[in-house]
């Protein structure tokens, strides 16, 4: 017998146009009066549009076919993405002012980062949210990001149709081809925070497919700093916006996720190597190198979309300008509905979404971020992670996945320590996967 797997959780306010439904449905019955991205607001409208140029090997210093990449109009991390980001600031758009957060390296082995933002969670009630299922279809009653107001949206962000990088200050919104844009996250954790939503007038659901993924990896190598890094988190990982987007934001330290050993499993086709964290409390993968940007995109988006079909809630990290990716499967709201989480960790409210397992954490009361230490970060984190056999097992349906996305060719060439497995080993996994939520009794993953 099935049952639906829900939390209750203080949503993010990601937007000064987020409300409660309620409000919503009232305010749809009033019309829009603000100038938001639907057609009531859209026609006519203009936005700042930074054109980027697509790379053809990886490598920020070389652009297409290896030439020199030229300078581009605007810098685009320091003058145009944080430079548009300070000017919202100073317009009183943020909810609270996040560069007045305390933050520390917290002492030990690991290095986490605490800070703690006392305002993220308040004004808002705890709201239930589904964590058993990855996909789910998109729901125009809910917010969204066309509801945003345009002076929440930074610029557009497009690939060049000439192959030079190219900056207009004021374009017009296509609304045929339906931009991909960059705007604020209202609720801030660090330094010029921002969302980066890919096509957004087609309202897609909260799930990666290749090219929004290529998408934000040129954006990781636009900025060409390794301190601005972007996230994704899955629906069932701590997403609670059901429409596709990544965060970003700038952070001067490195992660301890950036830290940690890593143990080399396989090199595929295109180059792209594929290693498994080690000492690190959350079991995860690293991705890195490829031939070009977009091998590395496919291998790790194919990978993303495995785990969606799968319906195994993950989180992605995009490190070191788009050349090093690191990839999560996670079980914590899972175990947080089935009532397994201990109830000292609950009480933190902290949500380990993407930056939390990267060793970010954002902590909400002042107790925590005094008694903040390697060994009450490390005991959070894994109960983010899946067992090592369950690890294991998800391993082998994502290399499964990288070579079906691959049109089926042999994927793995050097030493894989991850062998291919059949069709049927494959479907024997999947379903050992999924019953462990809904069947616990019958099949438990953890305790085979």
């Amino acid at each position: 017998m099935s049952m639906t797997l829900r939390i209750k959780r203080v949503p993010t306010v990601v937007s000064n146009y987020q409300k409660d439904e309620a409000e919503e449905g009232a305010r749809r019955v009033g019309g829009c009066g603000r100038n938001c991205l639907n057609q009531c607001c859209i026609p006519g409208a203009k936005l700042p549009l930074y054109a980027f140029k697509k790379l053809n090997v990886n490598d920020g210093d070389t652009g297409l076919l290896g030439h020199e990449k030229r300078e581009p109009p605007v810098p685009f991390l320091d003058s145009l993405l944080l430079g548009e980001w300070e000017d919202r600031m100073q317009r009183g758009l943020f909810r609270y002012d996040v560069t007045a957060c305390e933050t520390k390296v917290i002492p030990g082995q690991f290095g986490f980062i605490a800070q703690l933002n006392e305002g993220r969670h308040l004004k808002k009630r705890p709201t239930e949210f589904r964590v058993d299922k990855v996909l789910q279809p998109f729901d125009c009653s809910k917010f969204n990001f066309t509801k945003v107001g345009q002076e929440e949206v930074l610029f557009q962000f497009e690939a060049s149709e000439d192959g030079e990088v190219q900056f207009f200050p004021s374009a017009p919104i296509d609304v045929e081809s339906s931009p991909s844009v960059v705007a604020i996250n209202v609720s801030p954790i660090e330094y010029g925070h921002v969302l980066l939503i890919p096509r957004i007038l087609e309202r897609l659901p909260q799930r990666i497919d290749r090219e929004s993924f290529l998408l934000a990896l040129h954006m990781a190598a636009e900025a060409g700093n390794p301190y601005f890094r972007l996230g994704y988190n899955s629906l069932g990982a701590f997403a609670t916006i059901n429409h596709l987007h990544f965060q970003a934001y700038y952070l001067a330290v490195t992660f301890p996720i950036e830290k940690a050993p890593t143990k080399k499993i396989a090199t595929l086709n295109a180059e792209v190597k594929v290693a498994e964290l080690l000492n690190y409390p959350v079991r995860g993968l690293v991705f890195e190198g490829g031939n070009t940007l977009q091998d590395l995109s496919n291998t790790v988006s194919d990978a993303c979309i495995c785990l969606q079909e799968n319906n195994i809630p993950y989180n992605v990290l995009i490190s070191d300008s788009g050349k090093r990716i690191f990839l999560m499967p996670q079980c914590y709201a899972e175990k947080q509905a089935l009532g397994e989480v201990r109830a000292e960790i609950l009480d933190t409210q902290v949500n380990p979404a993407v930056w939390e397992i990267s060793g970010h954490m954002v902590l909400k009361r002042k107790k925590d971020y005094d008694e903040a230490s390697d060994e009450n970060a490390w005991k959070l984190l894994a109960e983010v992670s899946l067992s090592e056999e369950r690890f294991q097992e998800v391993n082998a349906l994502i290399f499964e996945g990288i070579a079906s996305g691959d049109n089926g060719n042999e994927n793995l060439l050097e030493d894989p320590e991850v062998k291919p497995r059949s069709h049927e080993e494959v479907n024997t996994i999947n379903k050992r996967v999924h019953c462990s939520a809904v069947n616990e009794q019958i099949c438990r993953l953890f305790t085979m």
